[in-house]
């Protein structure tokens, strides 16, 4: 599955938008057309969205042509506050975002800057899809075999540019043999669930059921789930995690039934400059997401609507933090963090 790749200076993003439907490529020439992609959710997922916006950046740095580097650096400045406007909640974006700057600053010329630049942009796909494997090894060691593993939202190829997160975690346990069989939420309001994690798990072959959102405290008080695995946009400081709306739902209702809760996510996920969830700034999507589905009205005229699209979930709900270098406390991620980023 390749939600984007790189060729002849143009980014082609799969439009996930369209899928399960239609298969079809967005060809992306220059930042403008990135930052819309990741704006309008065409690629979509914290590490996916880190992934393009260094092409988009890189892209950019190519159109800023006849400058000194002075000007130069304020151009770039510019291309890259129009990429990291299109999502506040997910760090990957700023991460990549601070590295190309960082970067783009200690060339000598414009011409060394795009050149670095673009070479980053390739680097930091190829590193994702090393980490995303390492990743979901660990995450499999969690998942016991015969077990239903509940999910939440798309983490997989879809969402990383690789292998996947919590996604690449149950992808690899069934790939081991482990015989295990998943719920997938349909997520909405705009099913990622539904749309994109059931395409993968097709895709895949692992067995599955799609189950709604509000169905999840039923199977898990039933008994029928042995683990919960869920991905993460932001990490903060003291442990807390900022992911899909409906996740700290899940993570409360298995903390009631002690059901572990595990969550997946890359080392550019955590953010030591955010020092609990309530310092996360969770962004804050179109009202029609609610009040239409597939363009056809499903609320009366002139309904308001609150549309937030991540919630955050406390460390002490959470069981074990999963990334590409060990499973990890909440507590422990920040120490072990702090020293390798």
């Amino acid at each position: 599955m390749e939600p984007l790749f790189f060729e002849a200076n143009t980014l082609h993003i799969l439009d996930q938008t369209r899928l399960p439907e239609e298969r079809s490529y967005i060809t992306a020439s220059d930042h403008a057309r990135v930052a819309d992609a990741i704006r309008n959710l065409s690629i979509r997922g914290a590490p996916a969205i880190g992934v393009a916006a260094g092409y988009g950046i890189a892209l950019g740095a190519l159109q800023l042509q006849n400058s000194g580097k002075d000007d130069f650096l304020k151009g770039l400045d510019r291309i890259i506050e129009s990429i990291t406007s299109t999502r506040p909640t997910a760090r990957n974006l700023f991460q990549v975002a601070e590295r190309m700057r960082l970067l783009a600053s200690r060339a000598a010329t414009p011409s060394h800057a795009r050149a670095i630049l673009l070479a980053e942009a390739k680097s930091l796909h190829s590193a994702q899809k090393e980490q995303d494997l390492d990743l979901s090894r660990y995450g499999a060691e969690l998942i016991p075999p015969g077990a239903t593993v509940l999910t939440h939202c798309n983490t997989g190829s879809l969402a990383t540019g690789g292998y996947g997160t919590a996604l690449g975690a149950i992808k690899l346990a069934h790939e081991q043999g482990k015989r295990i069989h998943v719920l997938a939420t349909e997520t909405r309001p705009l099913l990622q669930g539904a749309r994109l994690t059931a395409f993968e798990l097709e895709e895949s072959g692992v067995p599955f059921h799609l189950i709604a959102d509000s169905a999840a405290g039923y199977f898990i008080a039933k008994g029928e789930v042995q683990l919960v695995i869920t991905g993460a946009d932001r990490i903060a400081l003291n442990g807390d995690t900022a992911n899909k709306i409906g996740t700290f739902t899940i993570a409360t209702l298995a903390g009631q039934y002690k059901v572990p809760f595990y969550i997946a996510a890359p080392f550019s996920t955590f953010d030591p400059a955010t020092k609990t969830g309530e310092d996360i700034k969770i962004e804050e999507r179109s009202p029609e997401e609610l009040t239409r589905m597939a363009c056809v009205r499903v609320a009366p005229a002139g309904v308001h609507a609150l549309n937030p699209a991540f919630d955050v979930t406390p460390a002490r709900l959470i069981t074990a933090l999963v990334t590409e270098r060990g499973i990890f406390q909440p507590e422990e991620l920040s120490r072990q963090a702090i020293r390798l980023l």
